[in-house]
């Protein structure tokens, strides 16, 4: 079997096992493992594979890392595990430690969904504060296969990892910031554009008059460019696609119609760890009320919703997750909302209880 029917296959069954995982043991025996034995590992092999190997940190005795992978008698990864509940964001700076206190070369931090790939790209010794490859188990995109197939047993070579390390890590970072550019140009972005096609005073009017221009341009430009792609993929027939068009408003989106396709992708909106996080949470909330597969989500420009069936008429809650607001809101039998403000994902759990009753009514 190819690495990447592998990869699917391992893929739709962690997505089986999710409703039924609670805690950090379960998410080790039932995904992390068989995560590394589909790599090649033996991870019954304590002298390939080791468990609670130590990582003293100074005067701390006794420091453990969930486990090693050792490469000739010396570790050359390190894996921390977490609940498959938990957000990683809370314990980079655990793994962070114990990388500088061993001569392993690449560090793991997951919670069985997520995978993050750590190396000292910026200073030796020391693990860098971002890692150089992210991977969903769950949603594994096409470039990322061959990124992951080089940690695989068979092949693994730290040298040509770490070669490639630095443009992983730095394309996306690239790429992050391309994507704020393009919903919020910045003014030294907008003033480089300036720069070439006017020559007048570019003053604070000046700028706030070009940036939605400026906004539009590159967002048309990207939808000319997939409509290019689509068309030539079709042998040249079909419709033109528009950015611009399909964004929902910022203002409060009327409800949706019924045969919305769920799951549906705007361009440009990007579904993030901690919405992904939340809505395993709330799927977990749900096992004991209907089947884990019935509930799905729903990512938009203005709200993240999780729903029934992919009904988003039958949304079960919505919630908005940024650096500086984060809550949840739950709708009553009329359909009025009510919004509840949440210090991170784990809140959620608090609210199992209006969850349920929502999903009732559906049922």
């Amino acid at each position: 079997m190819d690495f990447i029917d592998q990869l699917k296959q391992f893929s739709k069954r962690v997505e089986s096992l999710t409703g039924s995982i609670q805690t950090e043991e379960a998410t080790k025996t039932a995904i992390i493992m068989p995560f590394f034995s589909m790599l090649g590992y033996d991870v019954f092999n304590p002298q390939e594979f080791v468990p609670e190997f130590t990582a003293d940190v100074g005067i701390k005795k006794g420091e453990k890392v969930d486990y090693a992978i050792i490469q000739d008698g010396t570790p050359v990864i390190l894996i921390e595990c977490k609940s498959i509940t938990e957000n990683l964001e809370r314990h980079d700076s655990q793994l962070f430690r114990y990388f500088g206190t061993t001569p392993a070369k690449f560090a793991i931090l997951t919670n069985g969904i997520f995978y993050r790939f750590y190396t000292d790209l910026e200073d030796a010794n020391k693990m860098d504060k971002d890692p150089f490859l992210t991977i969903n188990i769950l949603d594994i995109r096409d470039n990322q296969v061959p990124e992951l197939k080089k940690f695989c047993k068979s092949v693994f070579d730290i040298d040509s990892i770490f070669s490639t390390a630095s443009e992983l890590k730095y394309a996306h970072e690239f790429k992050n910031i391309f994507t704020a550019q393009l919903e919020d140009p910045s003014d030294d972005f907008l003033r480089f554009f300036l720069q070439g096609c006017y020559s007048g005073p570019k003053t604070q009017n000046v700028m706030e008059k070009f940036r939605p221009a400026l906004k539009k341009a590159l967002n048309d430009l990207i939808s000319e460019m997939m409509n290019d792609k689509i068309k030539t993929a079709l042998g040249g027939s079909g419709g033109s696609v528009s950015i611009s068009e399909a964004k929902p408003a910022e203002a409060p989106a009327p409800e949706p119609v019924e045969d919305e396709e769920p799951g549906k992708r705007v361009p440009n909106i990007i579904t993030t760890e901690e919405e992904l996080e939340a809505y395993f949470i709330i799927k977990n909330l749900l096992d004991d009320t209907t089947d884990i597969h019935n509930i799905t989500y729903k990512d938009t420009e203005s709200y993240f919703s999780v729903l029934y069936k992919g009904n988003t008429r039958k949304w079960i809650c919505r919630l908005r997750l940024t650096e500086n607001m984060k809550y949840l809101v739950v709708p009553d039998e009329a359909k009025k909302e009510t919004r509840y403000t949440l210090k991170d994902v784990y809140d959620i759990r608090q609210y199992k209880e209006q969850l349920v009753a929502v999903l009732q009514r559906y049922i």
